[in-house]
């Protein structure tokens, strides 16, 4: 079998010639086999009808075994010249024919290094598209989160519009100004527990003494 990968012709037909060949080479040989198996079994019958015939079947088979050796070494023979003119001359396409799908590399012809250069430049476009796509994703996210966060901003907003709203009604003043006067009680307040603990803790100190 020839083993040029005829890789053109591949495209051409939509299966290597040698594969072709191949088939065609089983598909005689199981041809073969077959006829030889038709031959012995009319022999068989045709010495089965002599009387006083004494080939026996296994000398039959052998003789029907060399014969098919025989015929098989010519088929060989004659297979590979029969192969080697299907190849050359039917199979073949000539250097000088170009396919139809292919005419468009001749309108603009590409060299080794332009098509590298151009191999070079799409890899490039490809992780550049990668890396937005990325950025793009990374994006996204963050506005989601910024999206989450002005959800809370706006609850946290109306909580105090509500407070605003509630310390008018009782008369309270300015929301921020009262909410600045309670953060100071608070740490008023905080102050005087802290001097309370600390005398609670004197007393106890002296109860334990006396």
């Amino acid at each position: 079998m020839s083993v040029d990968p005829m890789t053109y012709e591949t495209q051409f037909f939509g299966f290597t010639p040698q594969t072709c060949m191949l088939r065609i080479y089983i598909a005689f040989q199981d041809y073969l086999f077959e006829t030889m198996l038709v031959v012995e079994g009319v022999m068989l019958k045709k010495l089965d009808g002599i009387p006083g015939c004494k080939v026996s079947p296994s000398q039959i088979r052998k003789c029907t075994e060399k014969f098919l050796l025989f015929m098989k070494e010519h088929f060989d023979k004659l297979f590979a010249k029969m192969e080697e003119v299907l190849l050359q001359l039917v199979l073949n396409i000539p250097k000088n024919v170009l396919l139809p799908e292919d005419r468009v590399q001749e309108q603009y012809p590409c060299s080794r290094e332009e098509f590298q250069a151009l191999q070079d430049e799409l890899r490039q476009l490809q992780e550049q598209y990668r890396a937005e796509v990325a950025l793009e994703q990374a994006l996204r996210a963050e506005l989601e989160e910024q999206k989450v966060v002005k959800a809370e901003l706006e609850k946290i907003l109306q909580c105090f519009e509500g407070l605003e709203s509630i310390c008018r009604e009782h008369g309270l003043g300015n929301f921020k100004e009262s909410l600045a006067l309670l953060t100071q009680n608070s740490k008023k307040l905080l102050g005087l527990l802290k001097d309370i603990e600390g005398k609670s803790k004197e007393m106890k100190q002296h109860d334990q003494l006396m």
